[in-house]
């Protein structure tokens, strides 16, 4: 729950720092997916397959840039007694909505690279039979049912924890509960992270492969021409953007979501994290909705 309304638990300074960042980040995301899909739904050609799984992910990150990240910006501006903004049912309304965003969000960043890898590396037959426009929507449900299921399930266990303080032993034991929680959401987040780096990696090897047999090929037939023909492209060039594309969008990916699933670990396992790792791990998550679609339409 401290991880949720960080604003709550700040010093004044703090607490107006992180109010501009999350304004800037709801400002930039708000408008950045807003203009994507828009996009997508305006012009026929770019409702695809692929930008279908883009579109549900911009979806997801405008929840929480337009809904979530504004009423924090608000919350850092409230006092500290504030007592509506801090009761459990207010955390548990806006941290149903986070985790909602958040999860739908990943769940679209593995689908889109899932969608890729078979767009590139299989045959165009495995590909239209696999993502059918019906299959395509049961996709896209069940990455909102999937996150929509967790985010019933946690806050069931807050609010069984909230009313069991009776006791010390019970406290021990739902904080307990607590640790195996946020254990169990890094150790899914670091699964998800292997996944998308293993299909972006076997995209950029074939796209490799492939460069190699078309300057081949082109070797060849530029020689039986009758007439001169222009160089074809470096070999070089071409694999040299195929790779900074895939670096780039694996790099801001695990620039933002790694920090916070270490930092959860570490926090397991020496129950002793600084609150400053904490924050920052934290705002580079929040980060992601924001990155998103600017990262995806470059």
């Amino acid at each position: 729950s401290s991880s949720l309304l960080l604003l709550c638990e700040e010093s004044a300074g703090t607490r107006i720092s992180l109010c501009l960042i999350y304004s800037l980040l709801a400002l930039v995301g708000t408008l950045s997916n807003v203009m994507v899909i828009y996009l997508v739904f305006s012009f026929k050609k770019l409702q695809t397959t692929s930008n279908a799984f883009i579109v549900n992910g911009c979806a997801a990150d405008l929840s929480v840039c337009a809904l979530w990240m504004p009423q924090e910006a608000v919350l850092g501006l409230l006092p500290p007694s504030f007592s509506s903004a801090h009761s459990a049912g207010y955390r548990l309304l806006w941290g149903g909505l986070l985790g909602l965003g958040l999860t739908v969000s990943l769940l679209s960043h593995l689908l889109v690279a899932l969608n890729r890898y078979v767009l590139i590396t299989k045959a165009p037959s495995t590909y239209q039979a696999l993502y059918q426009q019906r299959r395509t929507g049961w996709m896209i449900g069940l990455s909102w049912g999937l996150a929509l299921l967790l985010v019933l399930l946690l806050p069931g266990l807050w609010t069984q924890w909230l009313s069991q303080q009776s006791s010390q032993r019970e406290i021990s034991s739902a904080s307990s509960s607590s640790h195996y929680t946020v254990l169990l959401v890094a150790l899914a987040m670091l699964s998800q992270t292997v996944l998308l780096l293993c299909c972006y990696l076997g995209i950029m090897r074939r796209v490799r492969v492939s460069v190699k047999r078309v300057s081949v090929l082109n070797f060849h037939l530029l020689h039986q021409l009758p007439f001169p023909a222009a160089p074809p492209p470096a070999r070089r060039v071409q694999r040299r953007l195929s790779s900074v594309s895939v670096l780039l969008l694996c790099s801001v990916f695990l620039l933002d979501t790694q920090p916070v699933v270490w930092v959860s670990l570490l926090g397991f396992f020496l129950q002793s994290v600084p609150r400053a790792l904490q924050v920052t791990s934290w705002l580079l998550l929040c980060s992601l909705s924001a990155f998103n679609p600017l990262l995806y339409t470059w």
